[in-house]
């Protein structure tokens, strides 16, 4: 069986058994297709099956030597990793070649936040004159009021927004659902976009329940939410690097430094692992600092 046989097998497998996003699916077979791509530039003639762990140690030392950073070569080795457990589950192999294989050391990596106040701050430079900005505001803060992922923003549904007990059913990484809180400011605004500007647009059949839609009454993508926070970004004068996903790391570093527990955070983000949440423990030094010098007994 050929290595385009093995990757069609896999990818069916990601999709049907793990009903993983189709994003994350195409960025696994972009992984394995990297290694397929090694062995034919190298003349390695092996089949998948065929692979030991020295092919691996220098498909992943050939990727660091073209200049990809740590975290990529990370996420490549973590794809290769899928793609080897798969094989072993299947019995197609009896020994996975990448078991030994580490990961590229990586720096604690924290990530680009936004201050309450700059929040506001893109918040207020929405253009609230035409029908689309009312939209916006509404978009900015849900991902910031429940810290949700884009694609998750884009899939939030009416009939999963229960209004009186002030829950919104998200679903996540893996098809999971969650329930997330919603405080009372990103309901009113939601509730205003939704009760005063969605529902005067002609809405395509397969849209119908879907909260948040283009000028065609279609589903936005992800490109359009990149590019509204973009155009705020730069219209609120703020020099950093933010993307939708910062407004996450917003909301979750804010629920952190204002002592949320951390495994009520997990819950809220959706990470399967609270080694994933306590990244935002990292975050906000000077506040650290403060609650020392307030509450120690030597301070």
């Amino acid at each position: 069986m050929s290595w385009k046989n093995y990757i069609k097998q896999f990818q069916s497998y990601l999709t049907l058994e793990r009903s993983l996003s189709k994003h994350t699916i195409e960025a696994y077979i972009r992984d394995i297709n990297k290694l397929k791509d090694y062995f034919d530039e190298t003349g390695i003639k092996k089949l998948p099956h065929e692979v030991n762990a020295e092919n691996i140690s220098s498909f992943i030392q050939s990727i660091a030597k073209i200049g990809m950073s740590s975290t990529t070569q990370a996420r490549i080795l973590s794809g290769t990793k899928a793609f080897y457990k798969y094989l072993t589950l299947e019995e197609i192999i009896d020994q996975d070649p990448t078991s030994l294989i580490e990961s590229p050391k990586m720096g604690l990596k924290l990530p680009e936040t936004l201050s309450h106040d700059e929040i506001d701050t893109i918040i207020k430079h929405i253009d609230l004159s035409h029908p689309q900005g009312t939209r916006n505001k509404a978009i900015i803060e849900t991902l910031y009021g429940c810290g949700l992922r884009v694609s998750e923003l884009l899939e939030l549904k009416i009939s999963h927004w229960y209004r009186k007990e002030g829950f919104i059913k998200v679903i996540g990484k893996g098809q999971k659902e969650r329930l997330v809180p919603m405080g009372k400011i990103t309901q009113d605004v939601l509730a205003i976009y939704v009760d005063q500007i969605r529902c005067h647009q002609e809405i395509e059949k397969q849209y119908k329940d879907h909260i948040f839609l283009n000028r065609r009454g279609r589903k936005l993508s992800r490109v359009m939410i990149f590019n509204i926070v973009k155009d705020l970004v730069e219209k609120s004068g703020i020099n950093k690097t933010i993307s939708p996903h910062s407004f996450r790391h917003s909301f979750a570093t804010e629920l952190i430094k204002r002592g949320a527990d951390l495994r009520a955070v997990q819950e809220m983000l959706g990470h399967e692992s609270i080694t994933t949440t306590q990244i935002y423990t990292h975050i906000d030094r000077e506040h650290l600092r403060e609650s020392i010098l307030s509450y120690h007994p030597r301070s």
